[in-house]
């Protein structure tokens, strides 16, 4: 018998969110409200439909890898769509109708720049508070592409120095980004530089992650996934491994953020790079991989990670546009 308490919780919260902002908030955030005036209700009905949608099919272990992999797909596809129909067909699609580098690495560096927030920035923080790392398994618009190219067989080989150059990347772009407006360095200048930051992210993405079968963007060289990999911890779920892992590595076939090796294996939890996924469950042969949530069960700990994960995900499709 199929269990509707996921698909209903989530299509709940998506709904509710979605009808506060259009209820409270007077700009028009929903696209279709932009088109026609209330027309943003349909869209609140459209989204809640698909959240429950895709929370009914990832409720099955079986499935969730798959399906995240297409939503999150969907969702780039999605983003970047918007971005070349406000470029090149109007900018209603843009969401304050000026242009903003579609860049993950912007979401830090064009506060630092401009001294302002924007509102990728917000639901950006918003998803790290509620769910950790789930910005980078469901939502990050170039990680749906990271994800896609490295579908391949992933290798067991462990990424070297991966840490420090995460980190020397990210200090790399806070400094460069407060040296600029320090600096007055013109919009244009400084644009061009975080376009050819964004280039060389693509470039890793079809040169390094197809051929480690491993999403080498996201492991290695956004700065984002490093403030998340230490700003998840304000979020209380957790990966666990059991103490009745037989440590036979079949999960790090099916990780694709290297954060399933030997080394993470035989400490009882994932690495540092974990998003908390959950693709490793299915390949478990012990059911030793565990979501914990507080001190409650691990299935309704799976549950609620998944909610709220799919939730934001679904909110964010309505909302994010640059």
């Amino acid at each position: 018998m199929k269990n509707y308490k996921l698909p209903i919780v989530t299509t709940f919260v998506v709904f509710i969110t979605l009808a506060m902002i259009e209820l409270m908030v007077k700009k028009p955030l929903l696209l279709l409200d932009r088109f026609s005036p209330g027309a943003g209700w349909l869209q609140v009905i459209l989204v809640s439909s698909y959240a429950f949608v895709v929370a009914y099919n990832m409720h099955d272990p079986a499935k969730t890898a798959l399906w995240r992999r297409r939503t999150w797909l969907l969702f780039s596809t999605v983003f970047f769509g918007q971005l070349l129909l406000g470029l090149f067909a109007s900018p209603i699609f843009l969401m304050s109708g000026t242009l903003h580098l579609p860049i993950p690495a912007m979401i830090v560096a064009a506060p630092l720049y401009r001294g302002e927030p924007s509102m990728m920035t917000i639901l950006f923080l918003s998803t790290i508070a509620l769910s950790g790392p789930a910005w980078c398994s469901h939502i990050c618009y170039f990680g749906g592409i990271d994800a896609l190219v490295a579908t391949g067989k992933t290798q067991k080989k462990v990424i070297k120095n991966k840490f420090k150059i995460k980190h020397a990347i990210l200090i790399v772009v806070i400094a460069a980004s407060l040296l600029f407006r320090l600096c007055g360095v013109p919009p244009i200048w400084a644009g061009s530089v975080a376009f050819g930051f964004g280039l060389a992210g693509v470039a890793v993405i079809y040169l390094l992650s197809r051929k480690q079968g491993k999403m080498m963007h996201c492991i290695m060289y956004c700065p984002i996934g490093t403030i998340i990999q230490y700003a998840k911890r304000i979020s209380p779920f957790r990966m666990r491994i059991e103490q009745n892992c037989s440590a036979c590595g079949r999960c790090s076939n099916s990780c694709k953020y290297d954060a399933l090796n030997r080394e993470d294996i035989l400490n009882h939890k994932p690495g540092l790079s974990c998003t908390l996924c959950g693709d490793c469950i299915t390949s478990c042969h012990s059911s030793s991989i565990k979501y914990k949530f507080l001190n409650l069960p691990s299935a309704f700990s799976r549950n609620a990670w998944l909610s709220v994960s799919i939730a934001l995900h679904a909110i964010t499709l309505a909302l994010a546009r640059i």
